[in-house]
């Protein structure tokens, strides 16, 4: 289906206002075409573009991306550093384009394990998109679920702060999440259907959507017709549909 057609098939009334997508199959995009993995992940930026800019156009306002997990630091040494250099180049020529779209980058996840190349590119592009107001794209780099949420023990621990007081809302607050809203939708690309350690706390309640379709291959149709099947859904948190509609 055309793009204009997918758009006008979103309700705008009842956009998801969190999108996080993990972006898998890049490997096997570059294998299919007989390329190193690398090859995969040079590819990939054209999604990112396109999805963000779909996800702009229509009025999402927060869009995560799975950029890097903790798990993948366990990848051949060559393609890391590919990837980092890949981060690094990408984010200096974007950063015009994040602005021109006011777009404001955010980062979850252990950062400070990054390159002091790739921290110093991320802390610019974060310090220069700081006041634009249309949207925020989040980058999960070096991040998992359980990383966030031993990281989050830690802190409470630290804080001194006693098992009476604890809550849900206390405990997430020490969340690199904590500004953050939880996703409505969750996209996972390639086929796959895991999760695979990507925001399993706030995922409790989100919709999740799966694509056959390999990352580098995705673009805003296909960001669209995943919203579109969203919006045909009930989401009940735990009551009835009966309950749902007479609220």
């Amino acid at each position: 289906m055309a793009v204009m057609d997918m758009h006008l098939k979103i309700d705008k009334s009842t956009l998801p206002q969190h999108v996080a997508i993990i972006m898998d199959g890049n490997g096997r995009w570059a294998k299919q075409r007989r390329k190193m993995r690398v090859f995969g992940h040079q590819n990939a930026i054209k999604a990112v573009r396109d999805t963000v800019e779909g996800a702009a156009e229509i009025g999402i306002k927060y869009l995560t991306l799975y950029a890097f997990s903790t798990e993948n630091w366990n990848r051949p040494k060559f393609e890391i550093t590919a990837l980092m250099e890949l981060l690094v180049s990408s984010l200096s020529k974007e950063l015009k384009t994040l602005n021109k779209n006011n777009i404001r980058l955010l980062t979850i996840g252990n950062t400070d394990s990054l390159p002091k190349k790739c921290r110093k590119e991320l802390q610019n592009a974060s310090d220069n998109t700081a006041g634009n107001t249309h949207m925020n794209l989040v980058l999960a780099l070096s991040y998992s679920s359980r990383w966030e949420i031993v990281n989050a023990v830690k802190q409470v621990i630290n804080q001194g702060i006693s098992a009476e007081e604890l809550t849900e809302n206390t405990f997430q607050k020490h969340f690199s999440t904590a500004d953050i809203p939880d996703p409505e939708l969750m996209i996972r690309t390639s086929g796959e259907y895991r999760i695979s350690n990507f925001l399993l706390w706030q995922l409790a309640y989100t919709e999740l959507y799966f694509t056959d379709k390999l990352w580098p291959d995705f673009r805003k149709e296909d960001l669209f017709e995943a919203i579109v099947d969203y919006q045909k859904r009930e989401r009940r948190f735990g009551m009835t549909g009966e309950q749902i509609a007479s609220n």
